[in-house]
C-alpha cells in the first residue's frame, strides 16, 4: 500500500472542520477570494468540477498543483542540476531528490527537452548516491534521448520511476529518506507557485486557490513526516512545516452546498469552486516562509 492512501482517516477529521457549509456561518463568513463563476450562457448546465489533491503525492505528481494555471517559463528560479556535486548528506539527496522531481515536472510544461534531459540525469546522479538502482531512471532517459517519445509519457514514466525509489528506500528500512523526498518535492511545488504564479500585487482568485487548497497536504504530509521521528532531520523539518501549518490555519475554505464530492480512490476533492477566507497578509507571509525554507533546502 502506498503511503499517501495512510492519511485519509486523518483528512476527513480536518475535512469536517475546515470546508463548511455557507449556511451554519452566515454570520461570521466573510470570503475574500471566490472561484465560483455565474453561469453567464443561460443553460444552467452543471458546471465543471475540478480536483483537489488532498494525499501525499510524489514529486511528479506532486506537479497537479500547476494545472489550469498560467505558469511563466523561468527555468532560473529552479534548482541548478549543478549543485547535485554538492550534496554529500543521505538527507540532503534525499531532499533535493524530490526538488528536482518537481523542477522536471515544471520544465515539461515548457516541453523544455534538453533541460528535461539534464534533470532527468540529475535524478539518476541523486537517486545513486542513495543507493537506488540506475534501471528506475534508464528508461525514461533512453525514450527522451531518443526523441521517440512525448511529455506526457516520459512525466508517466517518471512518476513510475519515483514510485519505485520510494518502495526501494521502504524494502531497505529507509522509510525517512522517502519522506523527505516527497516532502523537498511539495516545498519546491509551492515554491514555485508562490514566487512565479502567485502576484501579490493583483492576486487572482484561481491561483490564491490552488495555494490556499494545500492545507489539506501539508496535514496529511505532516501526519506521513510523524512515521519516522527516529530521524533527527525529519523532526527538524516537521517542526518547519508545523509552524508553516500555522498560516494555514488562520483561515478556511468553504464549498458551496451539494457541490462537493470526495473521490476516495484517487484521493480528490471534486468541485466546482470554493470561497476562502485567506488575507493577503496570510499569503504573503506563506509566500515568504516557504521562500526562506526552499533556499535553506537547495543550500549544500
Amino acid at each position: 500500500m502506498k503511503s499517501k492512501l495512510y492519511f485519509l482517516p486523518i483528512f476527513l477529521l480536518v475535512f469536517a472542520y475546515s470546508c463548511k457549509s455557507r449556511h451554519g456561518n452566515i454570520d461570521t463568513f466573510v470570503p475574500v477570494f471566490s472561484t465560483y463563476t455565474k453561469d453567464t450562457t443561460g443553460t444552467k448546465l452543471p458546471p465543471e468540477k475540478n480536483a483537489i489533491f488532498y494525499g501525499v503525492l510524489t514529486p511528479v505528481e506532486i506537479c497537479g498543483i500547476f494545472n489550469r494555471l498560467k505558469v511563466p517559463n523561468n527555468a532560473a528560479k529552479l534548482n541548478p542540476t549543478s549543485n547535485r556535486y554538492l550534496y554529500l548528506s543521505s538527507s540532503k539527496t534525499a531532499i533535493n531528490t524530490g526538488i528536482y522531481g518537481v523542477d522536471l515536472g515544471y520544465l515539461k510544461m515548457f516541453d523544455a527537452g534538453q533541460q528535461m534531459i539534464n534533470y532527468m540525469l540529475t535524478i539518476r546522479d541523486m537517486s545513486n548516491n542513495l543507493g537506488i538502482p540506475d534501471y528506475y531512471i534508464t528508461e525514461p532517459i533512453k525514450m527522451i534521448q531518443s526523441d521517440i517519445s512525448e511529455p506526457d509519457t516520459i512525466m508517466a514514466l517518471m512518476n513510475k520511476a519515483f514510485n519505485s525509489i520510494e518502495n526501494h528506500l521502504r524494502a531497505e528500512g529507509r522509510e525517512s529518506s522517502a519522506g523527505l523526498m516527497v516532502m523537498g518535492g511539495w516545498v519546491e511545488a509551492m515554491f514555485i507557485s508562490t514566487q512565479l504564479v502567485y502576484d501579490p500585487a493583483a492576486p487572482d482568485p484561481e491561483v490564491v486557490e490552488k495555494i490556499a487548497e494545500q492545507k489539506y497536504t501539508l496535514t496529511s504530509l505532516l501526519s506521513f513526516m510523524k512515521n519516522y521521528y527516529d530521524d533527527p532531520v525529519v523532526v527538524y523539518y516537521t517542526k518547519k512545516l508545523k509552524f508553516l501549518k500555522n498560516y494555514f490555519d488562520t483561515f478556511d475554505i468553504y464549498f458551496k452546498q451539494g457541490d462537493l464530492e470526495i473521490d476516495t480512490t484517487k484521493q480528490v476533492l471534486l468541485s466546482s469552486g470554493s470561497e476562502m477566507t485567506v488575507t493577503i497578509e496570510t499569503l504573503n507571509n506563506i509566500r515568504e516562509y516557504i521562500s526562506k525554507l526552499r533556499t535553506e533546502m537547495v543550500k549544500p
